[in-house]
């Protein structure tokens, strides 16, 4: 990031939401109450599924790997609009800003490709049942885990590599409540032609090859569904598929507009309002999706707190 000195800018001012700067309270009490909902609610998950044998399957483990995701996730963007909120400093140096873009992008990439991954399994255990097991095993999960985690940190790279090369000798003022590609690329003086396409080709492969296969694997879903001649079957099926698409078009919904929408100057308001889906609310969310139709998850929720109802009163 060595170029970034030539600009003679020790720091980007973030523009926040300063359309609503006599909200500010309002916005950081609820900003707040949903950060620490997102963070108990996923943490829930995750114990709720380790502390129960039964739901020690390839769908749990895939829906903690999305809950650990979304903790770190949330958590990298969230903090800081709080305390912009809160202090009114918007400040944020240059490598701080690097490292937001590079951790968002980063988990963004990896939320894709584990929403992909679902997608897969949900279609092996509703087209392919007798093999579920064979072709889903542990190991194959823990791969398919791994390979998501370190395809969406390693793709992340090339985008922020070129953009922290990219001269900044104009406005420092990033129109956005956190650093991202987009509205500091708007900032850069000089030819950025290369380092806006391969940015785009980058998250475009990344995004449309994911949801490629999702629309792939959920047309023979709902093809092997529509064979079904038992209604208890179809209902089942249906049910372990929903809470899924939900995530999904809440995710790809909110980003498709921020990232693929025309960018104007009465647009990049309401992008803002819809990043907070993807970037806070989805996070949120997750957890009351995959419990709410999910009897195995609340079972176990109640069996893990009557358990720590009878330790405490044994203690």
């Amino acid at each position: 990031m060595e170029n970034l000195n030539q600009t003679n800018l020790e720091y980007f001012e973030l523009r926040g939401f300063d359309a609503f700067e006599d909200y500010s309270p309002i916005l950081f009490t609820t900003f707040f109450i949903v950060y620490i909902l997102t963070i108990i609610g996923n943490v829930l998950i995750i114990l709720v599924v380790y502390y129960n044998v039964p739901l020690h399957t390839p769908m749990y483990f895939f829906i903690t790997n999305l809950s650990c995701l979304e903790i770190w996730y949330v958590s990298t963007t969230t903090p800081n609009l709080l305390t912009m909120l809160i202090t009114k400093n918007k400040k944020i140096s240059f490598n701080r800003c690097f490292a937001q873009i590079y951790m968002f992008h980063s988990l963004g990439m990896t939320e894709c490709n584990l929403l992909a991954i679902m997608a897969v399994d949900r279609f092996v255990a509703i087209c392919k049942p007798l093999r579920y097991n064979v072709i889903m095993s542990t190991r194959v999960c823990r791969d398919l885990s791994l390979m998501c985690w370190l395809t969406g940190f390693l793709m992340a790279i090339p985008p922020i590599t070129l953009t922290s090369h990219v001269p900044f000798c104009g406005s420092y003022y990033v129109n956005h409540y956190f650093c991202d590609l987009p509205s500091l690329l708007s900032l850069a003086c000089g030819d950025i032609t290369v380092t806006a396409i391969i940015n785009k080709f980058v998250a475009g492969f990344a995004t449309m090859f994911n949801l490629a296969i999702v629309v792939l694997m959920y047309i023979n879903i709902i093809i092997s569904i529509m064979r079904m001649r038992i209604n208890r079957g179809w209902k089942k099926a249906f049910s372990t598929c929903s809470s899924h698409l939900t995530v999904v078009t809440l995710f790809y919904g909110a980003a498709c507009i921020v990232y693929a929408a025309p960018r104007t100057s009465h647009s990049i308001e309401y992008n803002k309002l819809f990043a907070l889906v993807y970037a806070m609310f989805t996070p949120f969310l997750n957890p009351i999706i995959y419990s709410l139709r999910n009897q195995e998850v609340i079972c176990g929720l109640k069996r893990g707190l009557k358990n720590i109802h009878r330790h405490i009163i044994e203690g």
